[in-house]
């Protein structure tokens, strides 16, 4: 797709000695052989006299340049076979492993295959398109509150999404979903409710999607009409794609926003924002399954959030054209940050021995795992200086720079404040420290919940069943507790367990048990109200399933709302049965978590940033649950990279003895 934006670009910009065409007469040029096909749809509309569809149709036409669709008929048998799996009964989870392969492999040429839409796509198709936007425009008590303007990027396109077919999406969206607002009945409260019509369709469409599984990483995604609708499984835009697609044949405005990467995070997202009647902006936050206008990612920082937008972005058009480096910005899309977040403008001096061979500097993030550092935004370069336009604040960004053949730092990592302040991470003055590393990405609110859910646990031992003897042999006391607990105990005990604080459910997500470093193995064993299945999570040796007795939530989160109804908050443990008495020297414990904690067996590299690049302070196996590293430069950035498992890690300054994360 990068040679069809450039090449789409240079076309945009193309100008003869004596004119420069209008944006109109550039799409008819690039159209070629198809341009007879666009002046149809214009002229129709001059003969039928409506000046607004005819302001629609030029709309539509001198904007279409960079909108693709499959120059194949193969993406048909791709569907189809798509469709056989949805209509055969095969768990989600099948189908996805059946169109991943084949994905990779009979289909692997198909992304590859696409032409412009202004190449192709016919006069009637344009026209009924047009046609019904505006039906479900005009006279809808939704949609009254849309502007013109409004609805030419909010409801009239003839596609929701890149590589979306050329079919009759409006009308299999209407019938698979306009029963929803059909059969509403109507009400003195809520009838005319923008915000409250899209939710009637939404929680329409999500009851007859049925089970649906969500997946980051996904086969070639389904975007025709028929497909969308036999939706069981795909990413998050995949089930926002279809919202939009749903929403908008229905005449309620709706657009894609997304967030290319997260401030302090590896990856990035979509959803769908909603134009209500009140003139609000409301976000859903996730897919269909959220409703739109909630508290919205209130914890996560937004570096750039750009909207999907129909209409060419000639900024980016500009940028394309003019810059050495070319990086595959979309050209249809529009920034909209300064709609989430409070924003903040910088310039940043350029390195006096940086040679300059373009005008741009570029804006990134760190990622850590598809890049080090992830380009979110450009800006231009005046004199020596670098500007960059409404970003996100409370975020650490680094500058870089086009020197010919690659991107390089042309700046050090700084953090832009939530007061809208610059600072630099200068780094190490040369002095150096000792550190102790638990973990090598930030802990999430939840993660502290679940952590302090093992304060007043106890390790008990007994050669009763029934625990009635019990001796406590270790209370946790602390949040942070060693790998391996020492027991201190000098005879041994048939019966070992972990008894849970009251309030706690009994939450672990491991328990093992150890006579000197060798591991015991024994039946398992717990208390009388929990699950079978889930007591064996205790000793399963996996950090991310857990032993839990709040019916249905052993391995997912918990939220303040949550509650227990069978009372098993209280006296709930998990522990084994050796058969005899057996003496037990530690006891390891882990608490529900992320798998972030560094994590026994695994190898770490702690690496720090030298403003050139990241250098290593050397590899470790970790013998226990710390990483401890001597010679540690002072106030450098400082990464943990885990080379057996996971790919959430985070930078983080070291101070006081404590992470600072970024």
């Amino acid at each position: 797709m990068k040679l069809n934006i450039l090449s789409v670009a240079c076309a945009l910009l193309l100008t003869s000695c004596f004119r420069t065409p209008s944006a109109l007469e550039q799409a008819l040029e690039i159209a070629s052989e198809n341009r007879v096909e666009l002046e149809r749809v214009i002229a129709h509309y001059e003969n039928t006299g409506d000046t607004e569809k005819q302001q629609a149709a030029k709309y539509l036409i001198e904007n279409m340049p960079g909108h693709f669709s499959y120059s194949t008929n193969r993406v048909d048998d791709y569907y189809r076979i798509a469709l056989n799996l949805a209509r055969s009964g095969m768990p989600p989870k099948e189908q996805y492993d059946s169109l991943l392969y084949l994905s990779q492999h009979e289909f692997a040429d198909l992304p590859r295959q696409s032409v412009q839409d202004v190449k192709v796509i016919k006069a009637d198709y344009l026209i009924k398109n047009i046609d019904a936007a505006f039906d479900v425009w005009r006279g809808n008590r939704f949609a009254e509150h849309v502007t013109f303007d409004e609805f030419c990027e909010w409801l009239l396109p003839y596609k929701c999404a890149e590589k979306q077919s050329l079919d009759a999406w409006r009308d299999t969206m209407q019938v698979h979903y306009g029963a929803a607002l059909a059969e509403w009945l109507p009400n003195d409260e809520s009838y005319y409710s923008t915000f409250r019509a899209l939710e009637v369709v939404r929680e329409y469409v999500l009851e007859r999607l049925g089970r649906f599984e969500i997946y980051t990483d996904a086969p070639i995604p389904l975007r025709s009409a028929e497909t969308m609708v036999n939706l069981q499984f795909g990413r998050c835009i995949d089930f926002v794609t279809l919202g939009v697609m749903a929403f908008r044949s229905l005449g309620l405005p709706v657009v894609i926003d997304e967030v290319p990467c997260y401030g302090r995070f590896r990856a990035g997202h979509a959803w769908f924002t909603l134009l209500n009647d009140r003139g609000e902006e409301l976000p859903s936050e996730w897919d269909l399954s959220t409703t739109p206008g909630k508290a919205f990612f209130t914890n996560y920082t937004l570096p750039k959030v750009y909207r999907q937008s129909y209409a060419i972005n000639y900024e980016r058009v500009k940028y394309l054209n003019r810059s050495v480096m070319k990086y595959p910005f979309g050209i249809h899309q529009t920034d909209v940050t300064d709609h989430y977040v409070r924003t903040a403008d910088i310039e940043l001096p350029l390195p006096k021995d940086f040679k300059k061979v373009e005008d741009y500097a570029y804006l990134a993030v760190f990622d850590g795992h598809y890049t080090i550092w992830r380009v979110v935004d450009y800006g231009e370069i005046k004199g020596r200086k670098m500007r960059f336009s409404n970003i996100g604040r409370n975020i650490m960004y680094i500058a870089l720079g086009f020197n010919g053949n690659g991107l390089i730092p042309v700046s050090k990592p700084f953090i832009v404040h939530k007061d809208g302040s610059v600072s630099y991470i200068e780094g190490t003055d040369g002095t150096t420290e000792s550190i102790d590393i638990r973990r090598k990405y930030f802990q999430s609110e939840k993660v502290v919940e679940m952590r302090r859910r093992l304060l007043g646990g106890k390790v008990q031992a007994s050669n009763r069943a029934d625990f009635a003897d019990a001796v406590t042999t270790y209370e946790i006391t602390n949040e942070y507790i060693p790998d391996k607990i020492p027991t201190n105990c000098a005879k041994g005990y048939r019966y070992w367990r972990y008894l849970g604080a009251d309030g706690t459910f009994g939450s672990i997500a491991e328990l093992a048990f150890f006579a000197d470093t060798s591991r015991l193995k024994g039946r398992s064993i717990a208390c009388p109200f929990a699950e079978k299945e889930i007591i064996e999570k205790a000793f399963d040796d996996n950090w991310l399933t857990n032993f839990e007795t709040s019916a249905g939530d052993h391995d997912k989160w918990l939220v303040n709302s949550d509650a227990d109804t069978a009372g098993y908050a209280n006296g709930a443990w998990v522990g084994q049965d050796f058969g005899h008495p057996q003496k037990v020297d530690f006891v390891r414990i882990i608490p529900r978590s992320d798998d972030n904690d560094i994590h026994p067996g695994d190898e770490y590299e702690l690496k720090y940033w030298n403003n050139r690049e990241w250098i290593s302070l050397g590899k470790k196996r970790a013998e226990n649950n710390i990483l401890h590293y001597d010679n540690v430069p002072k106030n450098a950035l400082l990464w943990v990279k885990d080379y057996t498992q996971g790919w959430d890690e985070r930078p983080f300054l070291y101070n006081d003895g404590k992470p600072v994360w970024w």
